[in-house]
């Protein structure tokens, strides 16, 4: 732990070393950063071999090697015996070295410093980590971050804070936060990352899942748990491992957290799910969502067990070692003991509000940050559970700007055989539609209601309005739910 003097000092000497994302970035160069994110740091110690305060922040903390005092010194000036003293810095061999990853990190909006434990496995090192490793800043994270959905809001919670980057997103947009964790050392440096921030609107506090949650509820839940599938056993990862087998530790929080949520608050969890012979993937995630909320499940990518075994030994530092092949077919006869037939990754998101429950297979580019996205779903979801037949023929509904519509056909036929709408933004999802859904949407621009738009079409193709309204007003629901629509100028809206 750093005094708050420290701290301040610390997050002076950073500052006035220009040790921002964006200046490192630049620093190195595109290929020496490209490469540095592949674990190799040769291009890189090439770009930082002058005496700038910077290139010496980017060799101690980035790249794991050693510099002379007086490189130190100038770095982090008077800082380096009080560092060295708390344990974040060594000194031996004329060289001082860092024992912790301190890193620059930034979005759109805001500019952080994150601490964590050493980046393992740099340039084939051993990759071999602690039970109580604290992570960085991973794919994961960075995930869970663009998922979330920013808005005010008066209580979040990060559920298995780590190095507490999601708090520190958090903190941005809340009155108050609440960082939990089962690991002393991830909460240890979660305050530390919060004090070298400047962040004081987080409360950090020790215990397993919701257990120190009792009573309390949340406009906003965001958590990247230890989902790391598997039996349960042996030497565990705490920043990946439950404890619990199989995905036990997922299933929990789904069905648990959402009674930690406020009226129209999100949970919204970054996880791994079993894949069980004979059952469909959503057949077993609906079992877990509370009927009355609504939520968004979408799998992002799906794994065989092989493949996934190897992920999480090499992830371990176990490739190579004389452990490697046995725990590789202990697991995989625990996977076949079970029936799990692939692993499943993606985004569970619920919102404590009335409304459809969607789950998608959707291993497609999407666009970055998705949260907007997600967070207009579940209005438009929330919108549309309150909306009768009649209410929404009454809607004025306009074409999102950014569906296209493609065609597919032989040259010179007079219709296509294929139409396909598609958004260009958000999931970018696609639909084929027949004319009739290509017709409505094309014309939907806000100055027809809903009746007058299928009764429009109905007289253009000789069909009874009755029975346009009937076969094409579920279809018209389902477009506002996936963002091809949006209902605006009336009233009769909830």
């Amino acid at each position: 732990m750093l005094s708050p003097d420290l701290t301040a000092r610390l997050r002076e000497a950073l500052a006035g070393a220009g040790y921002g994302f964006d200046a490192v970035v630049a620093q190195l160069g595109a290929t020496a950063h490209e490469a540095l994110a592949r674990n190799e740091t040769t291009p890189a110690l090439r770009r930082t071999a002058g005496d700038s305060p910077l290139e010496g922040l980017v060799r101690l903390f980035l790249l794991q090697a050693g510099v002379d005092r007086d490189a130190a010194d100038r770095a982090l000036p008077g800082l380096v015996d009080p560092l060295v003293a708390v344990g974040m810095l060594e000194e031996g061999g004329g060289e001082v070295r860092a024992l912790v990853d301190c890193r620059p990190y930034a979005d759109d909006e805001h500019d952080l410093w994150v601490v964590s434990d050493l980046t393992p496995g740099l340039d084939g090192s051993d990759a071999q980590v602690g039970p109580d490793h604290v992570l960085g800043i991973s794919p994961a994270s960075t995930s869970l971050a663009q998922l979330t959905v920013r808005r005010p809001v008066g209580r979040s919670l990060d559920l298995g804070t780590g190095c507490g980057v999601q708090a520190l997103h958090l903190a941005t947009h809340s009155d108050q936060v609440i960082a939990t964790d089962v690991n002393e050392r991830a909460l240890a440096i979660t305050r530390l990352n919060c004090g070298l921030n400047g962040v004081a609107n987080v409360d950090v506090r020790a215990g397993s899942l919701l257990d120190p949650l009792a009573g309390e509820r949340f406009d906003l839940i965001a958590t990247n748990p230890p989902f790391v599938i598997g039996p349960g056993t042996g030497e565990l990862l705490v920043y990946r491992d439950s404890g619990l087998p199989g995905d036990q530790v997922v299933e929990q929080i789904v069905r648990g957290a959402p009674e930690h949520l406020a009226p129209g608050g999100w949970l919204q969890v970054l996880a791994n799910w079993a894949v069980v012979e004979g059952r469909p993937w959503e057949e077993r995630l609906a079992d877990w969502l509370p009927a009355d909320h609504t939520a968004l499940v979408v799998q992002r990518e799906v794994l065989d067990p092989t493949a996934y075994v190897e992920l999480w030994l090499k992830d371990a530092g176990l490739h190579g070692s004389v452990a490697y092949r046995t725990r590789y077919d202990a697991w995989l006869d625990w996977f076949e003991e079970q029936q799990i037939e692939a692993l499943g990754f993606g985004w569970i998101c619920v919102r404590a509000a009335p409304g459809g429950q969607q789950l998608l297979d959707w291993p497609y580019a999407v666009e970055q940050p998705i949260a907007p996205a997600v967070a207009a779903w579940g209005e438009a979801a929330a919108r549309l559970a309150g909306l009768s037949d009649e209410a929404l023929l009454a809607t004025h509904p306009t074409a999102a700007p950014d569906v296209r519509q493609e065609t597919d056909g032989a040259p010179g036929a007079a219709d296509p055989e294929t139409i396909v709408l598609r958004q260009q933004r958000g999931l970018r999802r696609a639909r084929t539609v027949d004319t009739v859904v290509a017709g409505f949407v094309g014309a939907a621009d806000g100055d027809l209601s809903t009746a007058q738009l299928l009764d429009a079409l109905a007289s253009l193709l000789g069909r009874s309005p009755t029975e346009l309204r009937t076969e094409y007003l579920p279809l018209v629901r389902d477009l506002v739910a996936e963002g091809f629509l949006s209902l605006t100028g009336d009233s009769a809206l909830p």
